[in-house]
């Protein structure tokens, strides 16, 4: 289906649709048709699907072993599309359907002109060893781990290709591991959904396909920042690794990879339309944990390692991998605070612990039953 689909169609955008029919009600026209129009938009509304296959045209993408990783990926995408196309009540559009080059940010207008329910980016991994192998998933967050940047740095370097990139992408440079910190705030809202669909595809990597499980991560991908709904980046294998790029690069490889995606992609529809739980998802092969709440102990520390007007889940992903965090409301401000603590020795560590992370601007906090007090009459409670 072609990327331009639906685009002026009032089904495309709910919110026109919906204006549309409270003007018919206060002019006083037709009052049972609202009625009709909107059990009608219920039925028909698709579950809509943004394909990006990575790369294309003048950017080839990763060349290990010879391999187009720009052909792969297109393949791929094609061939999910075809699958989910089948299914009813499902709609998928295409960033790309043939060899061209499309902007990081353009393939993110795509998908949000259209209120997409989900973007999935599908590309080819690369890496210096020739002996690694396995799919990965990511979503959008700080990279942990020098790997996760090398992996976001290569796929975000595109932008190099394309003109004006100063100016779109806010002087954002993909060189830079801290440049990724801007990347975050805008995709905080669905950053549990696309947890969720980004596990429900590793998992179908895993026991469908039995590949390596290099688990659900997060780094600094420039085109997942932009889009305004649950978004995925997936790294089907490595190029590099001669047994891996060989089966990518088969039609039997990219069919597999298509099924084992395109299955994981509707199981995901399920678990949103059936209310998946937060707990049940997986982050880098750790259970993700609920957020801590502030302890009634008599006195007790926390370490405060931000304050912000966003309101970002409580996990460790959103704090450079720290655990615990729990969130605190002051006004209008949001601030989080790592471990617990009921000694102020036990406190001091947990301070070295998060400025060693790069918070070194964290302070210590006390609080006596459940309410804050000055960290001095803390002190002075102590002694």
């Amino acid at each position: 289906m072609h990327q331009d689909f639906l685009s002026n169609s009032p089904f495309c955008k709910p919110v026109k649709l919906r204006r549309f029919i409270f003007v018919l009600v206060c002019c006083g026209a037709f009052v049972l048709i609202p009625t009709m129009f909107t059990s009608v938009f219920a039925q028909q509304k698709p579950f809509l699907v943004v394909l990006d296959a990575g790369h294309g045209g003048h950017d080839s993408g990763n060349r290990g072993n010879g391999y187009f990783e720009k052909k792969i990926a297109l393949n791929i995408a094609l061939k999910i599309g075809a699958q989910l196309e089948q299914k009813s009540g499902v709609k998928v559009i295409y960033t790309r359907d043939k060899d061209v080059f499309v902007d990081l940010i353009e393939r993110a207008n795509i998908a949000n002109k259209v209120d997409a329910d989900l973007f999935v980016s599908i590309h080819c991994d690369a890496f210096s060893s020739s002996q690694a192998f396995g799919a990965g998933t990511f979503v959008l967050g700080l990279h942990e781990n020098e790997r996760n940047f090398k992996v976001a740095q290569k796929e975000n370097s595109v932008i190099f290709l394309e003109e004006n990139y100063e100016q779109k992408y806010d002087g954002f440079d993909p060189n830079d591991p801290e440049s990724v910190i801007s990347l975050i705030l805008m995709q905080e809202t669905y950053l549990d959904q696309s947890i969720a669909a980004a596990n429900t595809i590793q998992q179908s990597f895993v026991n469908n396909l039995k590949r390596k499980d290099r688990t659900v991560k997060q780094a600094g991908f420039i085109v997942l920042k932009y889009t305004y709904m649950p978004s995925v980046l997936v790294e089907t294998g490595f190029l590099t690794n001669s047994s891996e790029g060989a089966f990518l690069n088969s039609s039997k490889g990219q069919n597999q990879m298509a099924n084992a995606i395109s299955s994981a992609i509707l199981n995901y529809r399920d678990l949103l339309q059936a209310g998946v739980q937060k707990e049940t998802l997986t982050l880098e092969n750790k259970p993700v944990q609920k957020e801590v709440i502030i302890s009634n102990s008599d006195l007790i520390f926390k370490v405060q390692i931000a304050a912000s007007g966003n309101r970002l889940a409580a996990e460790g992903y959103n704090f450079k991998g720290l655990t615990p965090i729990s969130r605190e409301k002051s006004g209008k401000m949001y601030r989080y605070f790592y471990q617990t603590a009921f000694t102020y020795e036990e406190a001091q560590q947990h301070l070295k612990m998060a400025q060693s992370k790069g918070y070194t601007n964290a302070f210590v906090v006390a609080y006596k039953s459940g309410k804050k007090i000055a960290l001095s009459e803390a002190l002075r409670l102590l002694k």
